[in-house]
């Protein structure tokens, strides 16, 4: 056994269960594909500022749960620990808000990195799918995002989630807000860490998970109460968009998420059979983070999905995804010139499109058959040096044990024919 293992609050992805977190991950993404989403990949790391200035460096996140280091060369970066101020980063490094065609439409997949004190379902490497519509201020792309990911779930399944909406106001409803929540706050009995917080950040307040606090929040103001007259109109659009697309909401006025970039349209993916970690994904409008990271002016909106929550959803509403199989077809050879024989032709195979494989390291016919039983191939391939000599190869239906032989020149007709 190896003296070394994963770090504490990490997961390795393997076989097979690994094939279940690529085909989340690709049932999220392919409704984005679908509609104009184009890809986009970042660094594993970038500058700790970029995280500061835009996640807020009153949050958790950035104060308590970021992977900080100092290089050789003195630059102070960090894991990234959500994707979407490195999204917005480059898309501005490239200029694509200058292309002409907004709003600049993007997705990703990734690994990111938070130092938090494990337990189901919350890890310090996590996975993500995400999207981001940039530069664009319209009720209809807010609603289009939760449409998508709604459509994302239910192509994999999930049935008992639910999507919790609110408003976050905007510059110039929220100051007010700001001001009458820091006077309820003020007046409760709160530690000095969170009374910090109501001085720099108090909505942040809003957020805490703790019984003890989550108590004395009961009659807090309401953001609803406080929202200016075109922020009132902008989300019941949203709202109205959401019914019309038949796509179920609750409304939830303290729904506040862990950023503090999120402005207007705020919304929370949430499944009961997850204890605790109840959120499977969220997102919202951002329309200043370009401004916090030295950008022009581009109202945006998007959305991160947790692959990870995603799959643990899957498990507790007891949903097996149709994985296909690695192989379809393995071959098992007996004697070197068959072994030749069927290396080539698996090779033929895998060109033709289908999925292939052969036992290896000079298997008997018994470890061979058994190998070909555990890949999970539907098909043997099985040949002999007299086989090859006359010209055949048996294919065996491993799950009927039906045997027959084939020439060898059509074998790949034969299989495609198959396997559809």
């Amino acid at each position: 056994m190896s003296t070394f293992q994963a770090p504490k609050g990490t997961y390795d992805l393997l076989p097979p269960r690994s094939a279940t977190f690529l085909a989340v991950r690709e049932a999220i993404a392919a409704p984005l594909r679908n509609s104009g989403y184009g890809y986009v990949e970042t660094p594993g790391f970038e500058n700790v500022e970029l995280f500061a200035r835009g996640v807020g460096e009153s949050t958790d996140i950035v104060t308590k749960e970021m992977y900080a280091f100092e290089t050789k060369g003195g630059d102070r970066l960090a894991l990234r620990p959500e994707g979407t101020a490195s999204v917005l980063r480059a898309a501005l490094e490239a200029n694509l808000h200058r292309q002409g065609n907004l709003p600049v439409k993007l997705w990703y997949s990734g690994s990111y990195y938070r130092y938090e004190q494990p337990q189901a379902g919350r890890y310090r490497h996590f996975s993500q799918v995400g999207a981001e519509a940039i530069g664009a201020e319209d009720p209809a792309l807010d609603a289009e995002l939760v449409i998508l990911a709604d459509q994302a779930y239910r192509s994999l399944g999930l049935r008992d989630f639910r999507i919790l909406l609110n408003s976050l106001g905007d510059g110039k409803c929220r100051p007010l807000y700001r001001e009458a929540l820091q006077g309820f706050l003020r007046g409760l009995d709160l530690d000095g860490e969170t009374r910090r917080r109501i001085e720099i950040n108090p909505l942040r307040v809003l957020d805490d998970k703790r019984a003890e606090v989550r108590r004395q929040l009961a009659d807090a103001p309401l953001l609803r109460d406080h929202l200016c007259d075109a922020c009132k109109a902008y989300h019941e659009e949203v709202r109205s968009l959401l019914t019309a697309a038949g796509v179920a909401f609750e409304d939830d006025e303290k729904l506040v998420r862990g950023l503090d970039y999120y402005t207007r349209t705020t919304f929370e993916f949430v499944h009961d059979g997850l204890g605790a970690q109840s959120a499977v994904g969220g997102g919202g409008r951002y329309d200043g983070l370009s401004e916090m990271i030295g950008g022009p002016a581009l109202p945006s909106v998007g959305w991160a999905l947790g692959v990870d929550r995603t799959v643990l959803a899957l498990e507790a509403e007891g949903v097996a995804l149709d994985v296909p199989a690695a192989t379809d077809v393995f071959a098992v050879a007996l004697g070197d010139g068959a072994k030749r024989r069927l290396f080539g032709l698996v090779t033929e195979l895998r060109r033709a499109g289908v999925a292939a494989d052969v036992a290896y390291g000079g298997k008997s016919m018994k470890a061979g058959m058994k190998a070909a039983n555990r890949s999970g191939a539907r098909y043997a391939l099985i040949a002999g040096d007299r086989d090859v000599e006359e010209g055949v190869v048996q294919l065996k239906d491993l799950e009927s044990g039906e045997q027959e032989p084939l020439a060898f020149d059509s074998v790949i007709g034969g299989l495609r024919a198959r396997l559809g």
